[in-house]
């Protein structure tokens, strides 16, 4: 198996700012998905605080929409292409599909397709996805740390 990174690329990652821009995003859409976790669930339990919940759902797809921006100017700075580079191939692969979910939470809010309970639950499975890319990335990040295959 291939290391995740050859020599060059290492080196790239290292001198690119969009990795420090990456290392700041993702922490930050974390704390806001944790945030929107709790005003779903409250709303689900209560009934109360649905226009807060669907707010908190949409600035966590807003900054979706940005990582994924910013992380394919970093893949195209790192592996001279956009997306889909061999050693990430996987992950941008389940990134689109968090998005799909994202976007048509947003489109099922904004056209009012589905009821409020529809709404919330079809958020909590984006972020269902999104927990499950979120992962395949940091065990990704962690085999080049450690210096294994990727």
């Amino acid at each position: 198996m291939r290391p995740l990174y050859t020599p060059e690329q290492r080196r790239r990652r290292d001198a690119t700012v969009w990795t420090l821009v990456q290392g700041v995003l993702a922490p930050l859409q974390f704390l806001v998905f944790l945030a929107s976790i709790g005003l779903i669930l409250r709303t689900l339990g209560t009934g109360h605080g649905a226009d807060l919940a669907n707010a908190s759902v949409l600035l966590k797809s807003g900054m979706l929409c940005v990582i994924m921006v910013t992380g394919a100017i970093w893949e195209k700075r790192v592996f001279g292409r956009y997306l889909m580079a061999p050693a990430f191939f996987w992950e941008d692969v389940a990134s689109f599909g968090v998005i799909g979910l994202h976007a048509a939470y947003c489109a099922a809010l904004f056209c009012g397709w589905l009821s409020e309970t529809g709404l919330l639950f079809l958020a909590l499975l984006a972020y269902a996805a999104y927990l499950g890319n979120a992962i395949q990335f940091l065990l990704k990040l962690r085999a080049a740390r450690l210096g294994a295959p990727a």
